[in-house]
């Protein structure tokens, strides 16, 4: 299996017998909820479909995986949803075919997708991957396969010796303690995460290990586990970048601010 790691999506493309081009975390709709608590950005959700319809133009895969949390409101579906859910999803379909893994923010999307789009939040195999959104336990029928999941929105910001941050999204890819996943122990268990391909969200590597929000991140190896920026460039270890960024720990997430209050409709 070859992976290619697009910084346009941002997202990756596994070539095996099938070409899968995979996205996580697109959160549409997101401005309309933001705006309905008071902050106000202007809506990007077209330019965030045009920037993944042209990677798939450009990539050509054979199928496309959204690895949950398409849409941003929970519970319901927004107005803005409504319009850019259909818009994406049959765009997508105009290239190739579709498929979603649901994630804890995609309650209601089953309506815009077929039967077969739809895969479950415990994960699928697909061509000798496993997928899902990340939020809930991993079907034990994952274990020995890489699994490729969203959720996590990884970023890490690397500084000089002045003090300057760059702020970057970024992968992660890690074995997993299978006493926490509930997967075979006899089999070697990793997962890729990869980032958000929404620019308004992302959560510190350094504070998804310091206070993990689900069983893979609470499960993450950190001994063993390596970054790479966007375009699949080594980073580091894990271990390494946070021993070099310790004052990062408490650095204010983007995710605090959109998770700071309930959602609710436009």
């Amino acid at each position: 299996m070859n992976i290619s790691f697009l910084s346009s999506g941002p997202g990756i493309l596994l070539e095996n017998r099938e070409r899968i081009l995979i996205f996580a975390d697109i959160h549409m709709g997101i401005e309309s909820d933001l705006e309905s608590h008071g902050i106000h950005i202007q809506n990007r959700g077209t330019h965030r479909i045009d920037r993944i319809i042209a990677t798939i133009k450009l990539i050509r895969p054979d199928r496309v995986i959204l690895l949950g949390d398409v849409k941003h409101r929970v519970p319901g579906i927004s107005r803005q949803e409504s319009i850019e859910l259909p818009d994406l999803f049959q765009q997508i379909r105009t290239c190739t075919r579709l498929g979603v893994t649901l994630g804890n923010h995609d309650p209601g999307i089953e309506k815009f997708l077929a039967e077969n789009e739809l895969y479950p939040a415990s994960g699928v195999i697909i061509d000798g991957t496993g997928f899902m959104h990340g939020h809930t336990r991993p079907d034990k029928t994952l274990s020995g396969y890489l699994i490729v999941a969203g959720h996590h929105h990884p970023t890490f910001a690397f500084r000089d010796e002045v003090g300057v941050a760059l702020r970057t999204s970024c992968y992660l890819l890690t074995e997993l303690d299978p006493v926490i996943t509930g997967l075979d122990e006899k089999k070697k268990n990793r997962a890729l995460f990869i980032p958000a391909c929404n620019e308004l969200v992302g959560y510190g590597l350094d504070r998804t290990v310091k206070k993990p929000f689900s069983q893979l991140s609470k499960a993450i190896v950190v001994n063993t586990a390596e970054v790479l920026f966007q375009d699949g460039m080594y980073a580091g270890s894990l271990l390494d970048l946070l021993s070099d960024n310790t004052e990062e720990w408490e650095e204010h997430s983007i995710d605090d601010t959109i998770n700071s209050y309930p959602t609710g409709d436009s």
